[in-house]
């Protein structure tokens, strides 16, 4: 797992990977941006990246696999993770907009308050994920595992979720506007927080 290095600057934000500051110290920007996506793309297995902050557009981070990183509180526009494998990283308030992750494997991430639009999740496995709080809109996860993952508190407007296994999805306390769940195992999903 990633280690938290403090940015050198003292604002308490994760410093990037290679780097003493974070990325809105950086003197430079879009060379530190240069250099993290070369190496994304030099490096198919990537762990503990740290990257809180950065802004990636058109990146393509398909077929890659990424363990115990750190994209908190990231922008990804028009990204590209088709058939990417990640596990155990952090998505937290990270903005995602017109992005592909269709055929991905993801497991144990967390998504919590992030905003996502116009995404593909279809035909992935997406297990143990953590969407609490996150806002989704105008996104497909067709033909998906969702087993076990969180959607608690979550504002869904325009989804779908047609064909997919629901099996211990938490959707207690979502915002649903628009959603298809079509011959998808609703009764499984979980409505109400479990009695503890």
């Amino acid at each position: 797992m990633f280690v938290v290095n403090p940015c050198a600057a003292g604002c308490g934000k994760p410093a990037i990977t290679g780097n003493v500051l974070c990325f809105v110290h950086q003197a430079n920007p879009q060379q530190e941006y240069v250099r993290i996506c070369n190496y994304i793309k030099d490096n198919s297995k990537i762990k503990d990246l740290v990257v809180s902050g950065m802004q990636f557009t058109d990146m393509d981070f398909s077929q890659h696999h990424f363990y115990g990183c750190n994209f908190n509180e990231a922008s990804f526009s028009n990204c590209n993770f088709s058939s990417v494998k990640i596990r155990m990283s952090f998505f937290d308030f990270a903005e995602f907009n017109n992005c592909n992750f269709s055929k991905s494997d993801i497991q144990f991430l967390s998504f919590a308050g992030a905003n996502i639009k116009g995404c593909d999740f279809s035909d992935s496995e997406i297990i143990h994920v953590n969407f609490e709080g996150a806002c989704i809109s105008e996104t497909i996860f067709n033909n998906s595992n969702l087993y076990n993952s969180r959607y608690i508190s979550a504002d869904m407007n325009k989804l779908s979720f047609i064909n997919c296994n629901l099996k211990r999805v938490h959707l207690a306390g979502t915002k649903q506007n628009d959603v298809l769940y079509k011959s998808s195992n609703t009764a499984e999903a979980i409505y109400e927080t479990e009695e503890q």
